[in-house]
């Protein structure tokens, strides 16, 4: 019966996130960019596939202002939107 409360062979060791905790944006530097993704989000029965563009302006915005780290935009996802904007960019 004493084995059956040994709960002390495996312990939770508690470990940070992967990309680490960010500040959240307490003095709404980014407000504008988050009220755009989420009329987005509305207007398209909140699926994000349909507002990549809108996630991609307000995470730009975060890292422009250190609310979380820099990472490039292919990492996070982004690669054939900013293949797109050098495309647009070629262009003109």
């Amino acid at each position: 019966m004493s084995t059956a409360m040994n709960f002390g062979t495996k312990s939770f060791r508690p470990r940070p996130p992967d990309k680490g905790a960010f500040p959240l944006d307490h003095f709404g530097e980014c407000k504008s960019f988050k009220e755009t993704y989420m009329r987005c989000l509305r207007g398209n029965r909140f699926d994000s596939s349909r507002c990549r563009v809108e996630t991609k302006e307000y995470l730009e915005c975060r890292m422009d202002r250190q609310l979380m780290a820099k990472e490039p935009f292919e990492k996070l996802g982004f690669k054939d939107l900013e293949e797109s904007e050098e495309e647009n960019k070629a262009k003109l």
